[in-house]
């Protein structure tokens, strides 16, 4: 549902909720209906001294973010390394050797018949044709 579908009051809850992340976190916990919340913010308003346990400082909140995005990309990078370490732990050398020879052996003989080709296309041509002799 777009914001637009939205009743301006509801709109503005959704702005006071998210600037209060302590009060997500306490409706989260307690189990307690968000319409609980909605109906004491519509009564009290959201100046009443009720809430102030609810706001994070913002330095606080701007500190724990960039803690949990830097966490989250370490967990993502370990992760990421740990499976790149699976994987080369289930890599057989001696077979990625075999085909490594077994490419460089037919990327020799496609070499040799493209030259073969060249040469007897080459020849092919009439002798004036080679020289360009009677040209138009």
């Amino acid at each position: 549902m777009s914001n637009r579908s939205l009743h301006p009051s509801v709109i503005e809850f959704k702005q006071f909720i998210n600037s209060h992340p302590k009060l997500i976190e306490e409706i989260r916990k307690s189990g307690k209906p968000l319409q609980e919340m909605y109906e004491k913010w519509a009564l009290l308003g959201e100046d009443d001294p009720y809430w102030t346990k609810y706001k994070q400082p913002e330095k606080e909140s701007n500190k724990e973010e960039k803690k949990k995005r830097n966490f989250s990309k370490k967990d993502k990078n370990t992760e990421l390394f740990n499976q790149l370490l699976k994987m080369t732990e289930s890599i057989d050398l001696d077979k990625v050797q075999q085909q490594m020879e077994h490419f460089s052996s037919s990327i020799s003989t496609i070499q040799e018949i493209i030259g073969q080709f060249k040469q007897t296309n080459h020849t092919k041509q009439a002798p004036h044709e080679q020289m360009g002799w009677f040209r138009d």
